[in-house]
C-alpha cells in the first residue's frame, strides 16, 4: 500500500540521494550556498526538520541517523523511514492545524518538505560543483511553493530575499533567484 505523498517523497528523494552519494568525502565541511551552513549542515537540516515535523505528530521514525558519521548514509536511512511512514494513509491523512490553517501531515510534507528537498538538492550540488539537474516539473514545484508561501518565504530561517537574475538567465537561475540563490 502507498499514498500519493509517499510517491511524491520518493520521487524527490531519488535525485537528492544521487547528489548526496556523489559528494566527495572531503566536501561535506565546505561552505554551502546556505549562508553559515556547511554541506553537511544542509543534510542535517533536512533530516532534523522532517523528523521534528513528523515526530511532533506522533510518527515513530526510530533513532535519528548520525549525519556526522556519514551524511549520505544518514539521509538514505532517514528517507527510507519517512517514505515507509507516509505510505500509511493513517499518517498521510492525519489532520492538524498548520501554519496556513487546517491541513494534513501528507499535504504539509509535500508542500513544504518535498519542496525543501528539491531546493536543498540544488544547494548541495552547487556547493560541491555538481549538477542538481532540476526538471521542469521540479521548477514548477519550486515556483508554485514560492507563490503559495508569499511573504512567509522570506522570514528568518527560510529564504533570503530574492535577487535579480541576469536578463539572459535560464529558467533554473530565474527560479532560484526568487529564493535568494544565485
Amino acid at each position: 500500500m502507498t499514498t500519493p505523498i509517499a510517491a511524491a517523497y520518493t520521487t524527490a528523494d531519488r535525485p537528492l540521494t544521487a547528489v548526496l552519494d556523489a559528494v566527495p568525502t572531503d566536501a561535506w565541511d565546505r561552505p554551502s550556498t546556505c549562508e553559515g551552513w556547511t554541506v553537511r549542515e544542509v543534510v542535517r537540516h533536512l533530516v532534523q526538520t522532517q523528523r521534528e515535523f513528523l515526530t511532533g505528530r506522533g510518527v515513530d521514525l526510530g533513532q535519528e541517523p548520525d549525519v556526522d558519521a556519514g551524511p549520505a548514509a544518514a539521509w538514505r536511512a532517514h528517507a527510507a523511514r519517512v517514505a515507509a511512514a507516509v505510505a500509511d494513509p493513517a499518517v498521510a491523512e492525519q489532520a492538524y492545524e498548520g501554519f496556513f490553517g487546517p491541513t494534513t501531515v501528507g499535504a504539509t510534507l509535500e508542500q513544504f518538505y518535498v519542496w525543501d528537498m528539491v531546493v536543498h538538492r540544488w544547494d548541495v550540488a552547487r556547493s560541491v560543483g555538481g549538477d542538481p539537474a532540476l526538471t521542469d516539473i521540479e521548477l514548477d514545484r519550486v515556483e508554485s511553493g514560492a507563490d503559495a508561501f508569499g511573504d512567509a518565504l522570506y522570514t528568518e530561517g527560510i529564504c533570503r530575499p530574492g535577487t535579480e537574475p541576469p536578463a539572459d538567465a535560464d529558467r533554473t537561475t530565474r527560479v532560484l533567484a526568487r529564493l535568494g540563490r544565485g
